[in-house]
């Protein structure tokens, strides 16, 4: 695997946690872009706090750190059912022409980490259902004429499926079906 692959596997373990509580029961999942107004819009409103000490500054993380800069390209994390499976999105590109690298990953066990399986480089996804083994997503997608230079749009629908493994095990191979 990549370094960089790798390095993204780890942010995904690593945001898995918190995504489970992120989109609570048959809620809208979030969208792509900056991950700050979608969980303000599921965190209750409060009265600002009030500063009770003295502020303590913090350090800039290294910038040798390259694991923590793929970490900051993750702007998006879903859950799937209740799989154990997670659809991410790492930011890159150009947003205008897709721009979502999109992933399914697989946890497989803490010394291992995720099986991550490519579905593409995409705008944004919606998750239409999800159940064992499956999930429906509707891709919106850029296009490009190749005449004229064009960027246009459009949306696909895919059935992602897969057979989970044995005993909890990750699934050995993942499928992308075109849908209605």
């Amino acid at each position: 695997m990549s370094r960089h692959l790798l390095t993204t596997v780890a942010l995904a373990a690593a945001l898995s946690a918190g995504a489970c509580d992120a989109v609570p029961g048959g809620e809208a999942p979030t969208t792509s872009g900056d991950a700050a107004p979608a969980a303000a819009a599921s965190t209750p409103r409060a009265a600002p706090l009030t500063a009770s000490g003295a502020p303590r500054p913090l350090t800039a993380a290294p910038e040798a750190d390259d694991s923590l800069m793929s970490a900051a390209s993750v702007v998006r994390v879903d859950p799937v059912g209740d799989s154990g499976a997670k659809l991410f999105g790492t930011a890159g590109g150009d947003p205008a022409m897709n721009g979502l690298a999109t992933y399914i990953a697989f946890f497989t066990s803490p010394g291992d980490g995720w099986v991550i399986y490519s579905l593409g480089d995409i705008l944004d996804y919606t998750v239409l259902s999800s159940s064992a083994g499956r999930v429906d997503l509707d891709l919106h997608e850029s296009t490009m004429d190749e005449a004229t230079g064009e960027i246009g749009s459009r949306h696909r629908k895919v059935i992602v499926s897969w057979t989970p493994g044995d005993d909890g095990a990750p699934p050995t191979g993942v499928t992308v079906t075109p849908a209605q």
